[in-house]
């Protein structure tokens, strides 16, 4: 097995892509109006239309919803990433912040709500784990 995606569902999807391809730098695909993709190297974000959920099962999942996952991409620079999204974002969690298990994070929530982390390695021991 392989964890390659998740997807967030939205009621407008170009504005949440808009906000993603903006924080992240990666440019969205799009295969419809409902549905879009920024993918990395290591993981792909798909975001998709309330008009989407039925397809898989009518009422499963909810738009601007979300209290307990978490979004996470590695950068390079953690403060520089929060001084370049300044004036972006509207609501930061946490200022960069170094956690005791050795990286440091900026959180924030999307326009939907959605909690994302943007982080960097700064211990020996995580620079280690997340080596690329």
């Amino acid at each position: 097995m392989d964890f390659v995606s998740i997807r967030i569902i939205t009621g407008d999807v170009a504005r949440l892509v808009a906000f993603y391809e903006r924080a992240t730098g990666v440019q969205a695909s799009w295969a419809t109006e409902d549905f879009a993709e920024l993918r990395t190297p290591h993981a792909t974000l798909a975001i998709a239309a309330t008009r989407t959920v039925p397809l898989f099962a009518p009422g499963s999942a909810h738009p601007a919803d979300n209290r307990s996952v978490i979004t996470e991409f590695l950068v390079d620079d953690v403060d520089h990433v929060h001084q370049s999204l300044s004036g972006f974002v509207t609501d930061f969690v946490t200022e960069p912040t170094t956690m005791p298990w050795g990286n440091r994070s900026l959180l924030f929530r999307d326009p939907d709500g959605n909690l994302v982390n943007f982080f960097t390695p700064v211990s020996p021991e995580a620079k280690e784990k997340f080596a690329r």
